[in-house]
């Protein structure tokens, strides 16, 4: 079995949208591609929670989900796909959210990549009906957002919960 999805055609590999949105080709790994895709966001939320803390992953969060609305909107038009698998910028802009909520901590990391993954998977509401009736780049971007803020929220409690004396 091949470890790695072979590209779609009607897409450059070097066209920035393609690296952009399948997070430099982490979104091409055959098994899990959103899974892979969280967990390619984890160095880049760790050495943005050291370097600014909360605000410099939520600015990254949202710089990042509205270049994701762009390249997923463009990998969509250009592969006449609705939401292919291997656009992952969107796990990406929702795992930095999430772990905006915290500082930087192994556990903490841990327990909220668990947590969006879990919310992402799940899809509760609004995060399911954005899923079914949004499309486009849009679309691809607002249920994995949406995902975070309930990850963000227990995470949060988590950590006022262990940060208690």
């Amino acid at each position: 079995m091949a470890l790695l999805s072979e590209p779609r055609a009607g897409i450059s590999l070097l066209h920035p949208a393609f690296v952009l949105s399948t997070w430099f080709g982490s979104g091409l790994m055959a098994k899990a591609p959103g899974t892979w895709g969280s967990l390619a966001a984890l160095p880049f939320a760790w050495g943005l929670s050291k370097w600014g803390g909360m605000p410099a992953l939520l600015g990254a969060s949202a710089v990042c989900s509205l270049i994701g609305w762009w390249a997923a909107s463009v990998y969509v038009r250009k592969t006449g796909t609705d939401d292919p698998k291997e656009v992952v910028i969107d796990e990406v802009a929702g795992q930095w959210l999430v772990l905006a909520a915290v500082p930087a901590d192994p556990v903490l990391f841990a327990l909220g990549f668990v947590l969006f993954r879990l919310f992402d998977i799940l899809k509760p509401w609004p995060v399911g009906w954005a899923d079914r009736h949004l499309g486009g780049g849009l679309g691809i971007m607002a249920d994995d957002l949406l995902a975070a803020v309930y990850g963000a929220l227990i995470l949060s409690l988590v950590n006022l919960w262990w940060s208690l004396p």
